[in-house]
């Protein structure tokens, strides 16, 4: 038996992996939504969502692009996993996520093949945006020269491609890199920690999706996972995961403040 049966829990509360069900729309995760959907709506071009580690990029990327294709957007996800990726690469991924037939490793010709199926798209009355997660990865002034000259074609009705991206904030460092690509931000969104109300409702939130509608929370305990979370959410995540093992090796029914500062201890948060 493990925890989640102990704690009448339908499955783990507080996994780290990107689970749409388990979404809280926090004031700033609302905010930060609205504006971006703004700026697809206005096709603004390049809009840009940064935050530290933990504060739930990746979880808004998933939200956003779910909302997205549920409005007929034409919208897809690219995830950077590492920051040697050359500008041809880039060129490339580009034109298979649009469904683009292209062989080539010209550039010139990448593109050209690009816009066509920009503009076949567009015939279709579909916006199309293309959401980057991990974009502080895109590290070369090429690459960033590249996202440019995607932004420029256009046709008699407007942009044909919108880009949102998606890291930490040096990402705007490499932005910088091309002065007139960084110009073009349209719309900037930053996430930040939860404030203590948010980090609380965070948990009772993803608890209650979870299947548990009692507190399992003391007062006392809640206040100190966000002390020593800093209200970051993946940090409130791993310490109410450890918190609830070590209730349950415990064979406690609620997790007071004691187990909160053992298991945060544990992780090297104290």
């Amino acid at each position: 038996m493990g925890y989640e049966t102990f704690y009448k829990l339908k499955e783990h509360p507080f996994s780290f992996a990107t689970d749409e069900k388990f979404y809280y729309d926090s004031p700033q995760h609302s905010k930060a939504l609205l504006k971006i959907s703004h700026a697809v709506e206005t096709e603004k071009g390049l809009a840009l969502l940064i935050g530290a580690v933990g504060t739930g990029k990746t979880t808004l990327s998933r939200r956003l692009l779910d909302q997205l294709i549920d409005n007929g957007v034409e919208a897809t996800l690219l995830i950077i996993i590492h920051s040697e990726i050359t500008s041809l690469w880039f060129l490339r991924k580009i034109a298979l996520m649009l469904e683009t037939p292209i062989e080539s490793e010209n550039k010139i010709e990448i593109i050209t093949a690009v816009y066509h199926r920009l503009l076949e798209i567009a015939g279709e009355n579909k916006k199309i945006v293309i959401l980057i997660d991990e974009a502080n990865m895109l590290q070369r002034k090429e690459i960033m020269e590249e996202i440019r000259g995607l932004l420029n074609l256009e046709s008699e009705r407007g942009k044909l491609l919108n880009f949102i991206l998606f890291g930490l904030p040096e990402m705007e460092d490499y932005l910088r890199l091309d002065p007139p690509l960084y110009q073009r931000i349209a719309v900037r969104c930053v996430l930040g920690a939860f404030d203590e109300e948010a980090a609380t409702s965070y948990i009772v939130h993803r608890l209650r999706v979870a299947g548990r509608s009692m507190p399992l929370f003391t007062k006392e305990a809640m206040k100190n996972i966000y002390t020593y979370s800093k209200g970051i959410p993946r940090t409130i995540n791993a310490i109410c995961d450890n918190a609830l093992l070590e209730g349950f090796l415990l064979k406690r029914n609620i997790i007071d403040e004691k187990i909160v500062d053992d298991v945060s201890y544990d992780l090297g948060l104290t």
